[in-house]
């Protein structure tokens, strides 16, 4: 998953870095405010793609007194970084120069620059944007792309892809804008694409913090997890039943569970330790991503079996 991850941002980041290099170009040429627009766009999601690697190679960090969970989390972080950077730099760089260039119209120069520019970025863009989307589907599974990304635990393969979608759009939106602006004379449009592709980046921006913002805080394993966990907590014949179910994502591949479970009356506290020793080794068997468990033994008050087993 992780290498898959860092295939799909390495393409958008060499894929970014190029097309913004053009886009700047083009715009110093033609003083097009949709093109600065799209060359700071392709700036911004250059970073961003440089934020989510250093995200994924801080989280590799092992665990340490200070930080006994490890550093998973550091990829939801610099997800969440990813998305401010995406609204404070990008949508409100492009708003502040299309409503400038709206207020003060400036003639186009050279518009076919433009067009070839705007045409190679869509091509390469789309590339990058078609190599994210089959590496989304691959791991998304049977649910559908929302629920996929509500679902997911590693946020840098949506990161991308989102990224990449709001890319391909606001070119598309540029490219109408410097088209209107030349057909009909009115250097406006292109001032009012570049506003149109900062709302684009604005709202991308607020979905992307709104989706990785219950990960940096501490969102629990997928239902499907928790109900299975459940089910092999409850199969020991020693178990009368199981109180709670308590789990949270330390990073993407990093599930921490926390049980509490009531053995049946009489049970020892020899047999509660034995299992478990086995649900622990059950659980992490079946979820390999269950890196800690913790098992915190409730016996029957009428029993003589120790009222708390020591927890794994």
């Amino acid at each position: 998953m992780a290498q898959e991850s860092k295939a799909v941002i390495y393409a958008a980041l060499a894929g970014n870095f190029a097309i913004a290099v053009t886009k700047f170009i083009a715009a110093a040429f033609t003083g097009s405010s949709a093109m600065l627009s799209e060359g700071v766009h392709s700036v911004v999601d250059t970073g961003n793609q440089g934020l989510l690697l250093l995200g994924m190679h801080r989280a590799k960090r092992p665990p340490s007194p200070a930080y006994p969970f490890g550093h998973g989390k550091e990829v939801y972080f610099w997800s969440f970084v990813v998305a401010l950077m995406i609204f404070a730099v990008g949508a409100g760089v492009s708003i502040y120069e299309g409503i400038i260039h709206v207020l003060h119209p400036t003639e186009m120069e050279s518009p076919l620059i433009n067009y070839i520019v705007l045409g190679l970025g869509i091509l390469f863009e789309g590339a990058s944007w078609a190599f994210a989307l089959n590496s989304f589907r691959k791991t998304k599974g049977k649910w559908g792309y929302v629920e996929a990304v509500k679902r997911a635990k590693d946020p840098s393969m949506f990161v991308v892809v989102f990224e990449d979608s709001a890319a391909l759009l606001g070119l598309i939106v540029a490219l109408a804008g410097v088209a209107l602006s030349q057909w009909t004379q009115n250097p406006v449009f292109d001032g009012i694409a570049s506003i149109i592709i900062g709302l684009i980046l604005g709202g991308t921006a607020i979905w992307l913090a709104i989706e990785t913002k219950g990960l940096l805080i501490g969102e629990s394993a997928n239902r499907t997890v928790v109900d299975d966990i459940r089910r092999l907590a409850d199969a020991p014949q020693d178990v009368e039943k199981v109180n709670e179910v308590l789990t949270m994502h330390m990073g993407p591949d990093y599930i921490l569970v926390i049980l509490s479970v009531r053995f049946a009356r009489g049970t020892q506290a020899e047999r509660i330790e034995a299992v478990i020793a086995q649900l622990d080794r059950t659980i992490k068997s079946k979820h390999e991503r269950v890196k800690r468990v913790f098992i915190e033994a409730e016996a029957n008050r009428d029993s003589d079996a120790l009222p708390n087993a020591p927890a794994t």
